[in-house]
Formats: C-alpha cells, sequence, structure tokens
C-alpha cells in the first residue's frame, strides 16, 4: 500500500487487458511508459500536480511480456519531479532491456549523469504542457542541454500545437536530437491539412534530427477505441512521410486518464492502421527505437 492517496478522479490502469491480435515484431521496443513509486518507496514529488496509483517495474516487466515486446523505454514521470531513482531502479532490475529518459534540473553533476548513462539513460524530457508543470525559462533548458551533449543524448520535448507556436524557433537552435511525444498532440477534430498539423509537419522536415513518437491516441481521440479512427489519418501521414524517425509506445500507466482507460491490447492492435505494411511496423517498433537507444 503506497503511503500516498491517490487523486479522487485518477483511473488505475487495466488490470487484464486484451492478448493482442497483432504479433509485434522480433525486437519490438515499447518506446513510452512510466513507472509510478511505489509511493511508499519512492515518495512522489512535493511539487507534482497529480498523485498517481501506483505502477511498479513488476507489473511493467509482466505487461511487456504480455503483449509481446522486447524491451522498453521508460520516461520519468512528472509526479516524480527530478527525483529519478524509480525509474533507474528499473534500469537496474532490466539486464539492458531497458533505456530510460530522465527529468533533471541544471545543477546535476557530472558524476551523477554518468552514473544514469551507465545505467542505460539515453535522454531527458523537457515539458511545456502547463497542466501537468510549470515551464522553466530558454536558459534553464540550455545549461542542462550543455551539460548532456557530451553524452550523446536527446532531448524528449511534450507540447502542445500553442507551445511549438511559441517555442519553434528555440528548439532549432539547441543543436540536439529531438524527440516529440505524441506528435505534439494534434487537435483530430481538424483535417489532417490544418494549419496547426502543417506547422508540426513543417517542423519536422526542417530538422532531421527530430524524431517523433505516434504514440496515444487514447489522449487524442474524440471518437474512441477501439479503432481511434480520428487519429488514424495523422498517425499514418507522419509514419508514411518519416518512416525512419518515429517510434511508438504504450503510454503505460496511461497517467491522468478522466474518461476511459485504454486496453493496451486495443493499442497495440492500432498499430497496423498506422503502419500498415511489415516494413512500416519494423521500423517503427524495432528498427528505429534500436538505434536511437541500443546502438
Amino acid at each position: 500500500m503506497s503511503a500516498f492517496v491517490k487523486d479522487a478522479d485518477w483511473l488505475d490502469w487495466h488490470p487484464n487487458p486484451s492478448k493482442p491480435k497483432f504479433k509485434v515484431p522480433a525486437g519490438a521496443v515499447d518506446a513510452h511508459c512510466h513507472v509510478f513509486g511505489p509511493g511508499d518507496v519512492f515518495p512522489f514529488a512535493p511539487e507534482r500536480k497529480y498523485t498517481p496509483c501506483d505502477a511498479s517495474w513488476e507489473q511493467l516487466f509482466a505487461l511487456r511480456d504480455f503483449l509481446g515486446f522486447e524491451k522498453n523505454v521508460v520516461v520519468q514521470a512528472t509526479c516524480h519531479g527530478s527525483d529519478n531513482s524509480a525509474l533507474l531502479d528499473v534500469l537496474e532490475r532490466a539486464n539492458g532491456k531497458a533505456r530510460g529518459v530522465v527529468t533533471v534540473k541544471p545543477d546535476i553533476t557530472v558524476e551523477e549523469l554518468q552514473r544514469m548513462h551507465d545505467l542505460g539513460v539515453r535522454g531527458v524530457r523537457f515539458n511545456y504542457v502547463k497542466r501537468l508543470v510549470d515551464p522553466k525559462p530558454d536558459d534553464y533548458y540550455r545549461e542542462i542541454i550543455e551539460k548532456i551533449r557530451p553524452l550523446g543524448w536527446h532531448v524528449v520535448l511534450y507540447f502542445e500545437p500553442a507551445d511549438l507556436k511559441e517555442k519553434k524557433d528555440f528548439f532549432n537552435s539547441l543543436n540536439i536530437p529531438l524527440v516529440i511525444d505524441h506528435m505534439g498532440r494534434p487537435d483530430v477534430t481538424k483535417p489532417v491539412d490544418n494549419e496547426e498539423f502543417d506547422m508540426f509537419l513543417d517542423f519536422m522536415r526542417g530538422n532531421k534530427d527530430i524524431w517523433c513518437k505516434v504514440s496515444c491516441p487514447d489522449r487524442l481521440t474524440k471518437s474512441g477505441s477501439p479503432e481511434y479512427a480520428d487519429v488514424v489519418p495523422f498517425a499514418k501521414k507522419i509514419v508514411e512521410e518519416f518512416p525512419d524517425r518515429v517510434l511508438w509506445g504504450t503510454d503505460w500507466p496511461h497517467p491522468n486518464m478522466k474518461t476511459e482507460m485504454p486496453d493496451d491490447g486495443i493499442l497495440v492492435d492500432y498499430v497496423p492502421s498506422i503502419a500498415v505494411t511489415p516494413e512500416l511496423q519494423e521500423k517503427l517498433l524495432v528498427t528505429n527505437p534500436n538505434t536511437l537507444y541500443w546502438s
């Protein structure tokens, strides 16, 4: 039992997901997932904007095996702030089958970064979604980037269309590989050829070092599961235009879902609707994440 009481409206992750009909290719990577606590072992951050249920490394690895994946990329959850202890514990237990993306502050030491690298960390995450965090000034992030640059890490960015409009010049000035979470959260009630999504595509076209996670249809959809039909055209467009720079992940244990908790098996079965050939599926699930995180 966690020492923390989860938010009253918190939806727990699906306890019994369906077995996917789609068999993922050998070597597949779930390139976006999280762990929460357990809170009595790895306390949640005082400044957090939500308190989740527990979601442990044992449960994450069990889901990985059940869905047919070989590896995970674990991304630091905002509820843990810059204390990456829970994530690093996962990497220590993973036998090389996990990599990590951390959240750090500018005062992080070279020694701390090297330990993280040795455990399997390969990136830092900057979150601009204001309902989840309070974004910092540009110089705050530049200071972190100069510390991680010698390690060859990348930066994971989580933003919404308004944030991209405001920050795209800054992002383009960073001169470091970028990975964008969840397609920059497009408004899927609009046509694919809308101004905001065109801006996102142009952002990717203009910088060959930008990768994109075509994940979280459950967060973006209005039409709902299991098809997530309104999200498909957006994700399919990105996969087909940038086949060598796309990644996919479950987002387990699905933080801050307010109306419906997705079935992870259904999310896996969504993949062939956006990566429609075995070649595209291989790149999305195997080649690209292994290139970015294990090469």
